[in-house]
């Protein structure tokens, strides 16, 4: 009995990988192998970028946030602990974008947290 290779589904393995490395540069588009170990490492770098990605937004933020509030003669430390001990529920997504496009509410914000 002749020995199975099994071609189709092979050949839609190295299909499918070419397929994702559609735009790379030389080899690393059109060889099996190359392209294989291009894109894993760059599958790991996308993954790893996802997760960075949430890092910076959160310290820009509180970049904004500080910002806004040293001009109204606080630290940002001290605005997050009141917010707390006043029940206030506010991200620091929200409170950045307050602090950028509404200065006047958030000012208001501020003396009501005072």
């Amino acid at each position: 009995m002749p020995r199975s290779k099994n071609a189709v589904a092979s050949r839609a393995r190295k299909k499918r990988i070419l397929k994702q490395a559609k735009g790379f540069y030389g080899k690393r588009k059109n060889v099996y192998t190359v392209a294989k170990n291009v894109l894993e490492k760059g599958l790991t770098y996308s993954y790893v970028g996802r997760k960075l990605k949430k890092r910076d937004y959160r310290s820009l933020w509180i970049v904004r946030i500080n910002a806004a509030v040293r001009e109204e003669g606080m630290k940002y430390s001290e605005f997050i602990n009141k917010l707390k001990l006043k029940g206030i529920d506010l991200d620091r997504k929200v409170l950045a974008d307050l602090a950028m496009n509404n200065p006047e509410s958030f000012k208001q914000l501020v003396d009501s947290v005072k």
